[in-house]
């Protein structure tokens, strides 16, 4: 494993930052009990920058697990906005909606359980923003799939894109070979324009062209 942000470095941005407010914290606290991994408040909080700054009111996440990711987005959006989160477990979808009734973003919620990349193409968008977060093999499908339902000026937003630095492994396993074909995908593709963002386990992030 390859620490993608050195970890004091880490350390002193996290504690630089303002205090979460008590779901936040009470998320986190399980998550790290649980060992389930989440994107965490560096991540968290970026990607509450980016929902105030194109001012996003349609969301789409493949993937929401318990529910962390779509509290950081929905403290970004208008009350009349709405996430769309996809997960594989009904446990952690009635987990989500638990932290996010206690931060009053429940009705902006929209929570479906099952295979994220079946329940996207009931959507057709056009979506402000869309989260990628699912198994790592599947990686380039989403990519084919979020990314023509993403609205001109829209983001698509990628978790563990640096995968621990296994992407620099000369003999991938299945995952990091679904994520290097997904970051070619990323870099490659006419339709967007792409970063990767190394912080925590590396953030893709693609604009709509």
């Amino acid at each position: 494993m390859l620490n993608i942000t050195e970890p004091k470095i880490e350390k002193y941005i996290i504690n630089s930052m303002p205090e979460r407010d008590d779901v936040l914290k009470d998320m986190e606290k399980y998550a790290r009990e649980h060992h389930f991994p989440i994107i965490g408040p560096m991540c968290g909080t970026f990607l509450r920058q980016l929902t105030i700054a194109v001012n996003a009111k349609n969301i789409f996440e493949m993937g929401s697990g318990f529910g962390y990711s779509a509290y950081w987005f929905a403290g970004g959006m208008p009350k009349d906005g709405k996430i769309i989160c996809t997960e594989g477990s009904k446990k952690n979808k009635e987990l989500a909606i638990q932290y996010l009734k206690r931060g009053g973003y429940d009705s902006m919620v929209d929570f479906h359980v099952g295979y994220a990349q079946d329940i996207i193409k009931k959507f057709d968008g056009p979506f402000d923003i869309i989260l990628n977060d699912v198994d790592k093999e599947q990686y380039p499908e989403c990519f084919d799939l979020a990314v023509p339902r993403l609205r001109k000026g829209g983001i698509f937003i990628t978790d563990n894109v640096l995968w621990d630095g296994l992407v620099l492994d000369e003999n991938p396993d299945e995952e990091t070979r679904g994520i290097l074909e997904f970051n070619r995908k990323l870099f490659n593709s006419k339709a967007v324009l792409s970063s990767i963002i190394p912080i925590r386990d590396g953030l893709g992030m693609a604009v709509k062209l």
